[in-house]
Formats: C-alpha cells, structure tokens, sequence
C-alpha cells in the first residue's frame, strides 16, 4: 500500500513538472533570485559581525567605521527587497499560468469525456475536482515556490558562509541536521493519504449539497429535510475526522522541527563560545555564526511546513489529473463521413446495447424508419425508450449491430454532423445563464432578429417573452430560474423550431406545457413535422394517435407496432396501456 502510494506521488510530481517545465523563464528568473536574496540577506550577518568588532571596548568606538557598514546595510536591504519583490511576482506568474492551463484542459476533457463518466460521477464531485483541488493545489504550489526554493538555497548558503568562519562549528550542526530531514520526511509520508482521503470526501460533500440545492423543492416536498441533515452530517462528520487527522500530523512538522533546530543553535553556541575563548574567533564572528544558525534553522521550519501543504496540493493534483487522465470518447475515424443533410431515413440493424454488461437490455433490435414517418415509440418505465434516444444521437455507441442513417453507418460518420441533422426537445429542459436570445440561437449562431421571432410566433412563445422586462434581452438565472418549467420548455422548442433540422426527437415535449398551449404546440409540431423524420417518445398516448408507426417496447424489444387503430384492433400490449390511460378514466368520471 505504502509502496503504491509512493509511486502515485511520484507520478503526481512528475506531471506537475511537465506543467512547470513550460515557464523555465519565470522559473530559471525565480531560483537566480532567490539566489540573489539569499546571498544578500547572508551577508548582513557579515557587516554585523565587522560593526560588533569595531566596538573595541568601553568607551573606544569606531563610529566612522560603523557608519559606513550601516550605509552598505541599507544598499543591500533595499536590493534583496527588490530583488524578493521580483522573485514572487514570477512565482504568481508561474503558478497562475499553471492552474490557468490545468483548469483549461480539464474543462477541455469534460467537453470530450464519454456520457458514460458524466451519468456515473455526481456533477459536485467534477465541480469539485476542477474548482476547490485546483484552489487548494494553487496555494500549495504558489507555498512552494515562495518558500521552497528559497529555503533550500538558504540552507546551502548558510553552511558555506559558516565555513569561512569555522569548519568545526559547520561540521556540529551538519552532523545535527539529518534529524530535522528525517522527522519532516516521517510525517509528509503520513500525510499524503489523508490529504488524499480529505479531498475525497471534501468532493462527496460538495456533490451531495450541489444535489440538495439544486433539488430543494423535491426535498421539501417530501419533508426529506431531516433525511438531508443527517446525511449532511454524516458526510460531515467524515470530513472533520480525516481533516483533523491530515491537520494534526502535518502540524506536528513544526515544533518537531524547531526542537531540533533549537538544539543547532544551543550547539552554536555553546561550542561557538568555548572556541572565542580558546581565540579561534573573535566576539563578532560569534555574533555571526549565531545569527546564521537562526538563518539555517528557519528554513527547516518553512519547508517542513511548505512539505506539508505540498502534500495536500499533490493530494488534490492528483486528483485533477485522474479526471484528465479519463479515456475520451472515442473520436471520429479520420475517414469519417460529413454528413451534410440526411434524407431522413434511418436503420437499425441487429442492434445490441446495455449499459451494465452483466444486465441486458436492448437485444437484436431491427427497425426501418422511411424518409417523413413519424415513429412513436411507448412502453413502461426501463424498457429502453430513451436508451434508444441516444443511440440514435450516438450519447453511446453500440455494443453490436449497426445504426444507418442515409444509408451510412453513423460509427463512419461525424457526431457533430450526425447530430446537426436532429433536433432535440427532452422533457429535461436544459437553458444556460445569458439572454433569452442567446439560449435560442444556440443551433443556430447567425440567426437573424425576424428568423428567432418567427421561430417564438411557431412555438407560442413569443407572448410570454414580449411581456418580460427586456423581451429577447432579458438575461435569464442558471437553468432559466427566473421562468415557469413551462415557458423553459417552450424556450427549448422554440430553439428547435428556428433550425428545423430533417429529422426531430420528440421525448415528452410538452410535458410540462398547460393543454390549452399543448394544443397549439401540437398543432405546430405537426406543421414542422411534416417531411421531416420525427421520433416520439411519449407516455400520454392521446399525444401520438396521428403518428405513421407506433412501436411498443418492452424489455429492449419491439413487442408490437402498427398505426394506433391497428394496435387497438390487436387487444395487446398497446391497447391494455391505452385502456389503462383513458377507459379507467372515463369510468371514475
């Protein structure tokens, strides 16, 4: 587990590096400065220790002497706060510019990800990935090159300027410090898996909120607030034990490492005093090889802490880039077939498809839709219906047997040119934030003002939108929040209407529309119907008595089809659904 884990952080590392890789200008910019700061900020302790010898003894001062080192001090630290100024602006560079693409190509990948992943993962969970690990890496990243950098240089410097004074208090504290390395490395191997596990379920509680919110009438309609309380809770509750567990491992890091660094300085000083005394330095000298064991200690107490917080960083990276690393969906062959507008008929040969292998559900399915038909397509809940929705749209490719549309399988064809060619109206109404002009013309970009009103008159939403307070303009919430599920979904129709591609799916259009304006959408639909290749999924029967072929599903099979009489006639399947819909009906009136 250890070893595996290990490898897992390694790979992290190494993709974080590939990023870094292309700002080598920034990053070369920062580590020259570091090194400048750090040589600058070392020598201070230099000019100290001269200005403490020229204090010779009471009452024999060498002011002028002082004064000139005083001067030279207020240079330097004037250019190391330049140059440290310097340093941290091509740190944000270099660490924006990284989540800037990160952030870019993961959208990037969700775009491209199979519909497959996106129904299998909560969309709070993907938020979660791409915007609060993302943050968290940034502020571990943005932590390490700050500090990390800096530290190590210091550390380096340190020990050389400790050198020229005297070797053998150089070798005492190197001798010492292997035990702040080896405490620090003990706990960061620690605290890796909890930071794991912490933006783990820091993912599960984002996505179980994103779903409440966005489902709070449900939830208060079916007074499931408690139900929520406890399962926030829950969920809660495991979040503050792991966090708790990541914090106080990793806030260990610090004292233990300042034990150990305390005891460099005691070290210092102790064997630093007895060698003054013998005369192997001088009382100045001292001063300095104390001021820099502070300085070669304090980055032991930065980078440990930097340690930790990379730890979470690369925790959440991680789990960045197994959401990039997810396989695309499989793209088009390069061979692939533009189809341009089809003919409208469409095949289904032999098709086989389930979700789950172990559980079937579409299995040898044949149909033959001619150019114009109107196919509706009934059955019970689960029997396939809106599975063969987005096989048809190709949302999923098929386990076996072949879709022709025009003649031409759609494996060979385009997806965007495939799709081009349907509209879709879901009784799922989808509308992003923007103007109500902006969500029409989604299809269809270059759509003029005549065309989009046109396309409202046809689908009876242009009164409600003239009585908006900006008409077109007016910018809607997310999701549309700001209108009626009915006006939502005449939005959607309308945004069909002004394509008008040759072939249209119908899945519980109206649903959500009042039956005096269903009326009339009807009415429209059969205008825009007309020529065109139309599928129909619908639970209200009344709805799909004029289609030209009525397929009963059932168990991912045709069961039965036929004109609506004809199904009648038959007394199956159809006409017990249709007898359930309508005579029970008209009995209890």
């Amino acid at each position: 587990m250890k070893k595996r884990i290990n490898n897992h952080q390694r790979s992290t590392i190494k993709k974080v590096m590939n990023y870094i890789r292309r700002y080598w200008g920034y990053l070369g910019m920062s580590i020259v400065l570091a090194a400048v700061t750090v040589a600058l900020t070392l020598y201070l302790p230099v000019l100290t220790g001269r200005a403490v010898d020229l204090i010779l003894e009471k009452g024999v001062v060498d002011f002028a002497g002082i004064l000139a080192i005083l001067k030279k001090m207020a240079v330097i630290i004037l250019l190391t706060a330049a140059a440290q100024w310097i340093m941290n602006a091509c740190n944000n560079k270099i660490t924006y510019n990284i989540i800037r693409d990160i952030r870019k190509e993961a959208f990037e990948k969700i775009e491209r990800l199979p519909l497959k992943y996106i129904d299998g993962h909560s969309c709070g969970e993907i938020v979660s990935r791409v915007i609060a690990d993302v943050d968290q890496f940034a502020d571990g990243l943005l932590m390490g090159f700050t500090q990390f950098f800096t530290g190590i240089v210091t550390i380096l410097g340190t020990l050389i300027f400790m050198l020229t004074i005297s070797v053998k208090i150089t070798v005492a504290v190197v001798v010492i410090t292997p035990v702040s390395l080896l405490v620090a490395s003990f706990i960061a191997k620690k605290t890796f898996s909890m930071f794991k596990l912490q933006s783990e379920t820091r993912g599960e509680q984002t996505a179980f909120i994103e779903e409440m919110i966005g489902n709070q009438k449900v939830v208060q309609a079916f007074s499931h607030e408690d139900e929520a309380l406890e399962k926030f809770d829950e969920i809660n509750g495991r979040l503050q034990k792991c966090s708790l567990r990541a914090i106080f491992f990793s806030s260990i890091t610090n004292p233990a490492t300042r034990f150990v660094n305390s005891l460099v300085y005691a070290v210092v000083g102790v064997v630093g005093a007895f060698t003054a005394i013998a005369g192997g330095i001088s009382v100045g000298q001292l001063s300095a090889l104390l001021s820099y064991a502070n300085q070669y200690t304090k980055p032991f107490n930065e980078i440990s802490g930097v340690v930790t917080e990379l730890q979470n960083a690369l925790a959440c990276a991680a789990r960045v880039f197994e959401l990039m690393e997810e396989p695309s969906e499989v793209p088009d062959a390069p061979d692939a077939v533009n189809l341009e507008e089809a003919d409208g008929h469409v095949a289904l040969e032999h098709v086989s498809f389930s979700y789950v292998p172990e559980q079937k559900l579409i299995e040898d399915f044949n149909l033959s839709v001619k150019p114009g038909q109107r196919v509706a397509i009934v059955g019970p809940t689960g029997c396939g219906k809106t599975t063969l929705i987005n096989l048809l749209m190709r949302f999923y490719d098929t386990n076996s047997g072949t879709i022709r549309v025009s003649g031409v399988p759609v494996n060979d064809m385009t997806r965007k040119s495939l799709r081009n060619n349907y509209g879709m109206v879901l009784q799922e109404t989808w509308l992003r934030s923007g103007t109500i002009r902006d969500n029409i013309v989604m299809g269809k970009p270059d759509a003029t003002d005549e065309e989009v009103i046109a396309a409202a008159k046809a689908s009876h939403a242009h009164s409600f939108i003239k009585r908006l307070p900006h008409g077109y303009d007016t910018v809607m919430a997310e999701d549309g929040g700001n209108l009626s599920q009915g006006q939502k979904q005449l939005l959607c129709i309308t945004r069909v209407m002004l394509c008008l591609p040759p072939m249209l799916i119908l899945d519980e259009a109206t649903s959500s529309i009042d039956t005096r304006t269903e009326i009339k959408i009807q009415e429209a639909f059969a205008k825009m119907m007309k020529g065109r290749t139309s599928f129909i999924v619908a639970h209200r029967l009344s709805t799909i008595q004029e289609a030209d072929i009525i397929l009963v599903m059932k168990d991912g099979h045709i069961i039965e089809q036929g004109r609506h009489e004809e199904l009648l006639a038959k007394k199956g399947f159809y006409a017990n659904l249709y007898e359930s819909q309508f005579v029970n009906t008209s009995s209890q009136a």
